[in-house]
């Protein structure tokens, strides 16, 4: 699946229903840099939910939205809620169980 780049003009129709992982970064964080790849991988391998990225310099109303503070961040959304959050670089395998947790 496609990684879905979120505006506040999508935000709220791309992750209504279903699960979503969203990446809070920007294009400056080295530490974002470092996980992309791992973002853009789970994308490619799993169907059964959305993967999303805000850029906090072109989106601030949606960084403020969730109290986004550091990047990157990364935020698990159920049916339009966030249930899930975490700061900083995470292998790929926590960032999974963290999806896989959110039922």
């Amino acid at each position: 699946m496609e990684v879905v780049a979120l505006t506040k003009e999508n935000f709220d129709a791309e992750v209504a229903q279903g699960k979503a992982l969203i990446d809070f970064w920007a294009s400056w964080c080295g530490p974002c840099r470092m996980l992309s790849p791992v973002v853009d991988e789970i994308a490619e391998e799993n169907d059964g939910f959305k993967v999303c990225k805000v850029d906090v310099d072109d989106q601030p109303e949606l960084a403020q939205r969730f109290g986004v503070m550091s990047i990157p961040t990364l935020v698990v959304m159920k049916d339009g809620a966030a249930v899930s959050t975490s700061v900083g670089v995470r292998p790929k395998e926590e960032i999974l169980k963290m999806i896989e947790s959110a039922e």
